[in-house]
């Protein structure tokens, strides 16, 4: 695996000198080492236009990757993100060794997204074996290793053997053990809070284009006395603080058919949250993203299944004994049923913010009235439920 991430130079302060080491030979950089409490990261100081990003992505791997020839340099844009734009970069074929990943940030995505927290979680994935090796920073950017494999198909998701693998995916990540401090606080309430303030204070594109009826978004009024009253409820629900993807839909996740494995991209959204609101989030994925259809949402039987493999890898993972019971499989389903509704708040919040701040052409409000619609359809069914559920 190509290391660029290296320790400072004994005899340097940081931000003079920084060294890292490619394919076993050792570079020196007069470029500034960021340091975000974890590791030290190659920062380049380097603004490339999001409209013709060619040139300065150019820029960026003379210093990734010198000994490429610029003539020889393909770029491959990803299209299947709505927030930021994404550029494969590779000199053979974008399945070999080596490929670079640059992304270059949504337009005001800083206001609600923590990047210096986004590159402290994707070295902590990334030491655990789940995540990809982040290169270095730029000013309206990252580059980071490019995961082989191919996009998860949505009709996968239903697929035993690849949604078992997922299972077993998020449940090596919830396992990971937080650093010796105080508690680990879920992120959920104060970010949620976060949308709404930001969605309430006027910021806009200047773009609200929808063909959701004004009258179909609940008020802000409304939002922030249902966001006290799902806060209420929730703590409640005993689930257990863990790491998490936190935006766990099919565009994030990579499928190596040639390994048999799956790995997950896109780590915006991660950080220390409720166990249950991970999985609920990706199960209310299984309705999509560009036309949201809840008759794909998974049925009672699947999802069993699914938490039965979860809990499997879960319990492994962190030294438990790995016999899952039936009441175990219950327990959690209800808790994911009763958290997936905060997943739809979430969403639906961040739907608002969008149609507001993004320059993207996506219905952003049509996206907000579906997420939420479904919350106000599903809330009384799922605080309802008991640990009687029938199988």
């Amino acid at each position: 695996m190509n290391m660029l991430i290296g320790s400072l130079a004994p005899d340097k302060p940081a931000g003079l000198l920084s060294h890292y080491t490619y394919r076993g030979e050792i570079f020196t950089s007069a470029f500034p080492l960021k340091m975000n409490g974890r590791n030290p990261l190659l920062h380049v100081d380097l603004q490339i236009d999001e409209r013709e990003p060619r040139r300065g992505i150019l820029e960026l791997l003379s210093r990734l990757r010198p000994h490429w020839k610029p003539t020889d340099i393909q770029m491959k844009t990803f299209t299947e993100g709505i927030t930021n734009q994404l550029i494969g970069c590779y000199v053979a074929s974008l399945q070999e060794p080596g490929c670079v990943l640059v992304r270059l940030h949504g337009k005001m995505t800083e206001l609600y997204v923590n990047r210096d927290r986004e590159v402290e979680m994707l070295q902590v994935f990334h030491s655990h074996g789940c995540g990809p090796q982040i290169y270095c920073s730029f000013q309206n950017g990252i580059c980071y290793e490019f995961v082989r494999g191919t996009v998860l198909e949505d009709e996968l998701l239903r697929q035993p053997s690849i949604y078992r693998l997922i299972a077993a995916e998020m449940g090596r990540i919830h396992a990971i053990q937080p650093k010796c401090g105080p508690p680990v606080e879920p992120f959920l309430w104060t970010k949620m809070s976060h949308f709404l303030t930001l969605a309430q204070s006027g910021f806009s594109s200047g773009r609200t284009k929808s063909a959701a009826a004004p009258q179909e978004v609940p008020s802000f009024e409304t939002l922030s006395v249902e966001l006290e009253s799902l806060k209420r409820c929730l703590s409640q629900v005993d689930s257990p603080t863990v790491l998490c993807h936190n935006d766990l839909l099919t565009k994030n996740i990579i499928y190596n058919h040639k390994e048999g494995m799956v790995k997950f991209i896109d780590y915006e959204y991660a950080d220390y949250n409720y166990q249950a609101f991970d999985i609920g989030n990706h199960f209310n994925e299984f309705a999509g993203v560009n036309d949201v259809n809840y008759s794909l949402y998974p049925s009672q039987e699947l999802q069993r299944d699914w938490l039965r493999a979860y809990l499997e890898s879960y319990k492994h993972s962190t030294g438990s004994e790995v016999t899952v019971t039936e009441a175990e499989v219950t327990q959690l389903y209800v808790q994911v049923c009763k958290f997936s509704l905060a997943s739809n708040f979430f969403w639906g919040l961040w739907g608002i913010l969008q149609s507001r701040l993004s320059s993207i052409d996506f219905d952003f409000l049509r996206y907000a009235a579906a997420r939420l619609g479904y919350y106000f359809e599903k809330k009384e069914e799922y605080f309802g439920l008991t640990m009687s559920v029938k199988n």
